[in-house]
């Protein structure tokens, strides 16, 4: 088998291709030939070692990856009715960017008709993370959700999403190419903020302010996110990207304390008086939830198969282009989900 290797924190250069033995099929676990895998923002920050669930479960060398699309070579039966030759998706912690991998059966679901492998290579991981947010968001029906990145991979499953939910939805870009990927996601209002004041925006589209913020962008926009939310308004933070570098894929150590000094300390006195409050999470810390986990890739895969919502556009390198694609990742230019493509060949 074939898989990415990290040996010690860095740049791009840190991404190494090896080969290793074949796995061996387990009791309790689905082990899957990979055709593709979907590469997220979480695993550059892996691989700058600043990715605080990896350092603690696992520590260097480490695999990153968090989902995988391929097919079952071995399994044992059980309820879950998976039988070799199988086309499933796979929701993982870590070692995803390799050629075989095994799963528990709760973190491994069919691919639905219609749905390409790279395509599923790319949707759990987003999907169930936008699932998780807005579950945590809660916006009733008819208000106002503020998504940063929404021309992202999560950002762009949170329009969706939140559109589904009855929402009105205000979408954050950073570039004039994604205005439009984020309106085709549902997104009623799109403020690019290279080119437009972020915030007047946000309060002459929202003038009640917003029942929902969703943030990963760190100490950038954080506190005006907070400041933004509406009486009973809800923040949820999932990320730190804004904190991270753009180029060179090396993280800045004294920008990074800068940063973590500036980052914003919430109330809760304050938060009691204004009813606003700040919620957070980070699926990799939530292995022990298997069970609520696979509720929310069944709700999302549900939903697709419905046509209630799509799989995201994708953009595909081979597998051992792997430190391009961390590089386009981190560039801020890409638009909606990339994946790595193995050649079985």
């Amino acid at each position: 088998m074939r898989r990415v290797v990290i040996d010690r924190p860095g740049g791009h250069d840190r991404l190494r291709v090896v080969t290793a033995p074949d796995l061996v099929p387990a009791p309790d676990r689905v082990l899957i030939d990979v055709d593709a895998v979907g590469v997220n923002y979480a695993d550059c920050v892996v691989r700058m070692g600043l990715y605080a669930s990896a350092n603690r479960m696992v520590g260097f060398p480490i695999t990153p990856g968090f989902e995988v699309a391929g097919r079952v070579r071995a399994v044992e039966p059980g309820p879950h009715g998976l039988v070799p030759g199988d086309r499933v998706m796979g929701l993982t912690l870590f070692d995803a960017y390799a050629s075989q991998i095994l799963l528990p059966p709760e973190r491994v679901m069919a691919i639905p008709p219609g749905m390409s492998t790279i395509e599923a290579a790319t949707f759990p991981a987003v999907w169930v993370t936008a699932w998780f947010a807005l579950e945590l968001a809660a916006p009733p029906p008819g208000s106002d959700v503020l998504v940063h990145s929404a021309a992202g991979g999560v950002g762009s499953a949170l329009v969706h999403l939140a559109r589904l939910a009855g929402c009105r939805v205000v979408g954050v870009v950073g570039a004039p190419h994604k205005v439009e990927a984020a309106r085709a996601a549902g997104a009623e209002v799109v403020i690019d903020k290279s080119s437009e004041a972020l915030w007047p925006a946000a309060e002459a589209a929202a003038p009640g302010r917003f029942h929902a913020v969703l943030d990963a962008n760190g100490v950038s926009t954080l506190m005006q996110s907070y400041r933004h939310l509406a009486p009973t308004g809800r923040l949820v933070v999932y990320g730190f990207h804004g904190m991270l570098p753009r180029r060179g894929g090396r993280p800045n150590r004294l920008r990074l304390l800068w940063d973590w000094l500036r980052t914003p300390r919430f109330d809760p006195l304050r938060m009691t008086t204004s009813n606003r409050s700040v919620m957070a999470f980070n699926l990799s810390f939530l292995a022990h939830e298997g069970d609520r986990l696979r509720i929310g890739l069944e709700h999302v895969v549900g939903l697709y198969r419905d046509g209630r919502i799509p799989a995201l556009p994708v953009t595909t390198y081979p597998f051992e282009s792997v430190a391009r694609a961390h590089a386009d990742l981190e560039s801020g230019r890409t638009v909606g989900k990339l994946a790595l493509v193995l050649d079985r060949e």
